[in-house]
């Protein structure tokens, strides 16, 4: 690292859990967010300022009006955008030297599966069952880290699946025990510091991977009901049955 480089990221330095090494891990680290809306902004705009080294961005959507009272990455200038390339902006604004490779499609299968490979972490901010079935699969089978989150009305659930543990959990687990979040926010609405919480969070499980620093929440699920501030933790068992990781 240059001069400039241990300046910028001095805070985190001091940190004995990041230290010079922690944070040359960052720089040399590659991270994947499938959605640049809510939860994605966040996510993005705090692995930048971090010294992460390459972010990739996948999303098809763009900027929209109604999406500005959550989607903090984006701006009223960039209204009808494509999410990648405002994305792309605010990340360039905030640290150009983290590089941004962006994917305005939804991708599937063999592609999918590639950009997985690549990358070190995997962030699953989608709105969608699909999306997220998909992303768990390849994650598991590259043995890719997948940090995820979900958020509608004053509540969310942030979890991390990490296949590289032994009897660690899938999101198909999740799903086929708990269910997700069921409703969208474009049916049941949102509180923008909601998501905004939940990105941050996913932020800061991201860069606990990328360093090695604490203890992950793989295993865990935690839940937030932000109306009466309240968290709770939900242990989470493998299952046998489950037809991504059970044996």
């Amino acid at each position: 690292m240059n001069d400039e480089q241990l300046l910028r990221y001095g805070r985190q330095i001091m940190l004995p859990q990041v230290d010079v090494a922690g944070q040359q891990r960052l720089l040399d680290s590659s991270v994947i967010i499938f959605g640049i809306g809510g939860l994605g902004s966040p996510v993005a705009l705090y692995l930048a300022a971090s010294g992460v080294g390459e972010i990739v961005v996948v999303d098809d959507d763009s900027v929209d009006l109604t999406n500005l009272q959550r989607q903090i990455i984006h701006s009223s200038k960039r209204l009808g955008q494509l999410k990648v390339k405002s994305a792309a902006e605010a990340i360039g604004s905030l640290n150009p030297e983290t590089r941004v490779s962006i994917i305005a499609d939804r991708i599937s299968g063999e592609e999918l599966n590639k950009h997985i490979q690549q990358a070190d972490v995997v962030i699953d901010a989608t709105d969608n069952l699909a999306s997220r079935l998909e992303i768990n699969q390849q994650c598991y089978t590259t043995r890719t880290p997948l940090v995820s989150a979900s958020a509608v009305r004053w509540e969310g659930q942030l979890t991390v699946f990490d296949s590289r543990l032994n009897n660690s959990p899938c999101y198909q687990c999740f799903y086929g025990s708990m269910g997700e979040v069921g409703q969208s926010c474009s049916e049941n609405g949102v509180m923008g510091p909601v998501v905004g919480m939940l990105g941050c969070m996913q932020a800061n499980e991201a860069i606990k991977l990328l360093t090695g620093a604490g203890n992950s929440l793989a295993g865990r699920v935690l839940m937030l009901d932000a109306l009466n501030m309240d968290w709770q933790y939900v242990r989470l068992e493998r299952d046998p049955a489950c037809p991504v990781c059970g044996k």
